[in-house]
């Protein structure tokens, strides 16, 4: 297929480099000019990769050269970026074009863009995206909300991102896509929590466990093994006590606030979110909770599936 993407962050350059790996079309466009370089150069490794992306110049350059019905994907971090790229978009695109919002947006805006989309007949897609950078190898979950003849459109791209080990599943119109992921997020934070507290309790017994060593057998068939022990056991070969780096761990992100707000609402227990959600935010200015090695693991597990910088001693 053909897509333009734009926005060649830490995902978005990848997702990119992936579809042109997987045989697509791709037009990419982003706003500083050092990233548009680096893929150029990127892509020469992939064969055949250099007639199969191109860069544009402006947003409107990328949509304007691709075949109708277009598919333009924006994959931009901030929630106030995308805003005004959704509405920068909005001015190019025509009826049937398919426009596919894959940054962490709240649920409600999602809905709000898929309504204002839905009236000039432009199909509006929300895309949850996880799997952090590793996910270009082993294949990028994908949660889909919005149009759904768009998403049957774009099947074929959504199957390259995924593969080998990824998904994708259509979960209902407007912001449904988003508010699974929002959930994801949540559940990632209490269970990185978890982690931390437990290899701190490990950590600091007279035991004077391994950990790198613990860490190995409970991936070994036990109920927390998975993707998140395998990135325990990386920051531990890593750095076995974590000592070259602080606890702060940074600054909470949109989704865990939004969820706890959403379980407030409808007068549901999130206590575990609720408590790793606060237990992030006092790590900016708590210098008890940054030396602790439930923060460090922490900050080093976000690190290790996202690429998120950590503060070194």
């Amino acid at each position: 297929m053909q897509i333009g993407f734009i926005g060649l962050g830490k995902m978005g350059s990848r997702m990119a480099l992936k579809l042109v790996k997987e045989g697509h079309d791709v037009v990419v466009w982003n706003r500083s000019k050092e990233p548009l370089e680096s893929i150029k150069y990127q892509v020469l490794s992939i064969k055949g990769g250099k007639e199969r992306l191109r860069t544009a110049s402006s947003v409107q350059e990328l949509i304007q050269s691709l075949k109708k019905p277009r598919v333009i994907w924006s994959m931009l971090p901030a929630v106030a970026a995308t805003e005004e790229m959704l509405s920068q978009i909005a001015k190019y695109v025509e009826a049937n074009d398919i426009v596919i919002d894959g940054g962490n947006s709240k649920y409600t805006d999602t809905q709000r863009w898929y309504e204002t989309f839905k009236k000039k007949k432009i199909r509006f897609l929300g895309i949850g995206v996880s799997g952090g950078v590793i996910a270009v190898k082993e294949g990028y979950p994908l949660m889909v909300g919005g149009d759904k003849s768009a998403h049957e459109y774009i099947a074929p791209i959504l199957k390259s991102l995924s593969k080998p080990h990824g998904g994708h599943e259509y979960f209902g119109e407007g912001g449904a896509g988003h508010f699974v992921k929002m959930i994801h997020n949540a559940i990632e934070y209490g269970y990185m929590q978890a982690i931390g507290e437990g290899f701190g309790v490990l950590e600091n017994s007279e035991y004077k466990f391994d950990l790198i060593k613990a860490a190995k057998l409970y991936q070994k068939g036990t109920l927390i093994s998975g993707f998140m022990m395998d990135r325990t056991l990386e920051a531990l070969e890593k750095d076995p006590k974590l000592s070259h780096i602080t606890g702060l761990i940074g600054k909470a992100s949109g989704e865990t606030i939004w969820t706890v707000e959403e379980a407030h609402k409808q007068q549901l227990f999130i206590e575990n979110i609720e408590q790793a959600l606060e237990f992030r935010n006092r790590s900016e200015k708590d210098t008890a909770i940054q030396k602790s090695f439930a923060a460090r693991m922490v900050s080093a597990l976000r690190n290790a599936f996202g690429g998120h910088e950590v503060k070194k001693k």
